[in-house]
């Protein structure tokens, strides 16, 4: 039988010498193998585990909620999120309210390739919004991600070198194995009714599309917030409010006099 693949996040109620040990003979009794462990919060562990049959896990779980040192705050297959924390040691924060919405602050930068990369590996349409002010790692987190997903990246819109603004494509960059990068800051100025057919032709296309500056981008186009199925928020630190003033975004789309402004 193959192997199922378990994720258990517990709580310690008591810290005391050890306390990992009998967990780890619990499983090894039980003969759940563990993948990997690691903290993913203060006064929290995350485990990997591969068990042989769901009837493992029940048992496991029985004995769990008998010891008063610990407290199982999950049980269950792992999620992404799951697997990022364990690897990562700490969880990706998300939104309350918008479960789309995930947050992280520059020193995480490696986490939001990993996580970036992973959404990158889906199939088929998937539409990402990035939000951040300059010089937070947006567009370098997102070529670094797609580099790792082994995707190849164009640019539709941006500043990454100098302003680039497409009007079309050659027929094996239509590929659904590329990952669009769409700058809305620089899309929302342009007048330009060919490159927005070719913005139209890409969201058909079923691919991974990254928008920067999704607030912008559906200030100036026929899509909503709604059709977006991640949405990204990059801080230099937690609390940061994104916005940019009017300097900011003539600079950037005047060319490179803000300098550094997308990196």
């Amino acid at each position: 039988m193959e192997k199922k693949e378990w994720y258990l996040e517990y709580e310690i109620q008591k810290n005391r010498p050890g306390l990992l040990g009998d967990i780890s003979s619990l499983l090894g009794m039980l003969s759940i193998n563990i993948v990997t462990i690691n903290g993913v919060d203060d006064g929290r562990r995350g485990l990997l585990m591969l068990a042989n049959s769901d009837e493992q896990i029940k048992r496991l779980e029985s004995i769990l909620y008998t010891m008063d040192t610990i407290k199982i705050i999950k049980l269950r297959v792992p999620k992404l999120r799951d697997r990022l924390a364990v690897r990562h040691g700490r969880y990706i924060q998300r939104d309350a309210d918008d479960k789309k919405t995930f947050r992280f602050v520059r020193d995480e930068l490696g986490l939001l390739v990993d996580f970036m990369a992973e959404l990158f590996k889906l199939e088929g349409h998937k539409l990402i919004g990035i939000r951040g002010m300059p010089r937070v790692g947006k567009t370098e987190s997102i070529v670094a991600a797609s580099v790792c997903a082994n995707k190849r990246w164009l640019l539709v819109s941006s500043t990454l070198l100098k302003q680039t603004v497409r009007n079309s494509l050659i027929q094996d960059e239509y590929s659904e194995n590329n990952l669009f990068i769409i700058d809305g800051m620089v899309s929302s100025k342009q007048m330009n009714e060919k490159h927005w057919q070719l913005v139209r032709e890409i969201m058909r296309v079923p691919a991974v599309k990254v928008v920067e500056h999704p607030d912008m981008f559906i200030q100036a186009s026929e899509y909503s917030m709604e059709d977006f199925d991640y949405i990204i928020e990059l801080r230099h630190e937690p609390g940061e409010v994104i916005e940019y003033d009017a300097r900011k975004r003539n600079a950037l789309l005047l060319g490179n006099e803000f300098e550094g402004f997308d990196f």
